[in-house]
């Protein structure tokens, strides 16, 4: 039974444009994240949101202040989770391009892609592509081969 063996090239392809698209996914949002810190340093960027806040009949001055204060925090953390984030769903992608090669662990690539999926995000390309993987990861069967066909195969 060695000289069976199921190629698993839609899931490795899958996964590895999965991976592709996840790194560049990170580069970008990191990119964002640190021009997007570097923007709050602005004095004239600070000007324009304060001012669009105190046109806002629901908010006070002070309201404003305070907010104009917190924003580049939020900015900062919320943008390093979500890169996190990715980079989590990069690492179970990889787990499971490395898992579906020469047919190894099939279920656990499957495994691997569905997670990577849900942290890649629910809807996004990459994750839908992880779900289509981590199907064929679980429907594809290797092929049964009988004692009868191994004695057969042996003698030619």
């Amino acid at each position: 039974m060695e000289g069976l063996y199921m190629s698993r090239t839609g899931e490795l392809v899958l996964g590895v444009i999965s991976a592709l698209f996840t790194v560049i996914s990170i580069i970008a949002l990191t990119f964002l994240v640190i021009s997007g810190s570097a923007a709050f340093q602005d004095e004239s960027f600070n000007a324009e949101i304060q001012q669009g806040l105190l046109t806002d009949p629901a908010l006070s001055g002070q309201d404003a202040e305070m907010f104009i204060d917190a924003l580049p925090g939020m900015f900062s953390a919320f943008g390093w989770g979500i890169i996190i984030v990715f980079v989590i769903s990069l690492v179970l992608n990889i787990i499971g391009i490395v898992a579906v090669t020469k047919n190894k662990k099939p279920k656990l690539a499957g495994v691997m892609f569905i997670l990577a999926g849900l942290f890649a995000g629910i809807i996004s390309l990459t994750s839908i592509l992880l779900y289509i993987a981590a199907i064929m990861c679980f429907v594809r069967k290797s092929p049964v081969q009988s004692v009868d066909q191994d004695e057969y195969y042996k003698t030619i």
